[in-house]
């Protein structure tokens, strides 16, 4: 085992980091509670919530000095 660990106490810390990990992701799901459905139609762009706004404005600069 690594470091001269023992069996016993590598399943340990194994067991341990494995439910920290479920319990964390567990936590941050019911925290931000992810949409998970799937429209049928795409939308339309800025009708998404996770869209940055501020990108937006950037963008339309962006367009207007490619177009100069």
């Amino acid at each position: 085992m690594p470091a001269g660990v023992s069996w016993p106490t590598y399943l340990k810390m194994v067991v341990a980091s494995m439910g920290a990990m479920l319990a964390g992701a567990e936590v941050v799901h019911r925290y931000y509670r992810p949409d998970l459905t799937i429209p049928e139609i795409p939308p339309k762009r800025g009708e998404l919530k996770t869209e940055l706004l501020g990108l937006k404005a950037g963008d339309e600069q962006d367009q207007i000095s490619q177009q100069q």
